[in-house]
């Protein structure tokens, strides 16, 4: 048991396989189903990995007695990343902030993915980032420059380490709590107080293993607060600004999910669907045109603050809210506005 918990608290998992069962495919157990696929595998390997849940099969975890039908996704993902994954540099255009001998500030937007991992090896942050910087250190998990991350679709300011120097500084400024990180979300519903905090430990969900669930007990995961102000308000959905404390993997989509208030269109957490309202099909339609402008979760890391490793000097960044995300917000200004 001690090594599923351990698993399930990992932040990490990369795809390793990914199969599409044929249209003609007969019932047939994951675990010999894989065994056909997988050169060298052995069944043993094969039961070992589903019953730590890192087999999927259209993103949910499933035992080894499941059958396996035409059209399923069937996927293995682990815990490290597969040994022919290679650090490509890429030409990829950068939004810099900021540039000084230790630290770089960007702007990343949203749909890009930091590192590589999740079946995502080329097009990412790391992989634009050793194209324009030689030299960048590396993490404990072997990430050029990387002191903390965003998801892939949550646009806004990142920091990047140019020197050994500056990793171990900025990663004990992040482990200390003492950096600033605000970020703007539209979640749904209209939010009782105008500011709260969210507690609860953050871990690996034990049904679904690409999310995140909150375990209030404590008896999984790890410690994770989120403070909340309400910026605006839309009748059905909320504009709030929130600090993290901690910096746990989905934190912001995993606590408000928890309280009730999932992030607008967030597909993962469940945001992406008419969470409330009306049942008038005009306001549906409205919805659904504000899916189509914000085509993700939003979410937006506006703020940035924390202590040059070198000079001691503060450094305070702020990022305008995205083309995209503005606009979901203005579709949700002006309902209200002709609603009263």
């Amino acid at each position: 048991m001690d090594k599923t918990i351990e698993e399930i608290n990992n932040d990490e998992l990369y795809e390793h396989f990914k199969f599409t069962a044929a249209e003609g495919q007969e019932p047939l157990r994951v675990d010999k189903y894989l065994m056909n696929f997988i050169e060298n595998a052995t069944r043993n390997k094969i039961q070992q990995a589903i019953k730590a849940g890192n087999v999927l099969v259209n993103d949910q975890a499933v035992k080894a007695n499941y059958k396996v039908k035409p059209h399923d996704l069937v996927r293995v993902v682990l815990a490290h990343p597969p040994h022919e994954n290679l650090l490509v540099a890429e030409d990829i255009p950068i939004d810099f902030v900021y540039e000084d001998d230790e630290v770089i500030v960007l702007n990343k937007p949203a749909g890009m993915v930091v590192h590589p991992g999740h079946g995502n090896y080329s097009g990412t942050l790391v992989n634009a980032l050793i194209y324009h910087f030689e030299n960048l250190p590396k993490n404990s998990n072997e990430r050029p420059g990387l002191v903390h991350r965003i998801d892939k679709d949550t646009s806004g300011l990142l920091v990047v380490a140019k020197t050994e120097f500056a990793m171990a500084n900025l990663a004990n400024q992040f482990f200390e709590r003492t950096t600033k990180r605000l970020y703007y979300a539209l979640v749904w519903g209209n939010i009782e107080n105008e500011e709260g905090t969210i507690e609860g430990n953050i871990g690996r969900s034990l049904k679904n293993r690409l999310q995140m669930d909150v375990f209030p007990e404590g008896d999984f995961g790890k410690h994770a607060i989120t403070h909340y102000r309400v910026i605006e308000r839309f009748s059905y959905v909320t504009l709030v600004e929130c600090k993290l404390e901690t910096g746990r993997t989905h934190q912001i989509r995993a606590h408000f999910k928890f309280i009730g208030h999932p992030l607008f269109n967030d597909e993962r957490y469940g945001g992406d669907k008419i969470l409330k309202g009306t049942t008038f099909t005009k306001y549906k339609q409205f919805v659904e045109n504000c899916f189509k402008v914000l085509p993700r979760q939003a979410l937006h890391a506006k703020t940035l603050g924390f202590v040059q490793p070198v000079s001691k000097e503060y450094l305070s960044f702020d990022s305008e809210i995205p083309e995209d995300m503005y606009l979901c917000l203005e579709k949700w200004r002006n309902y209200t506005v002709n609603q009263k």
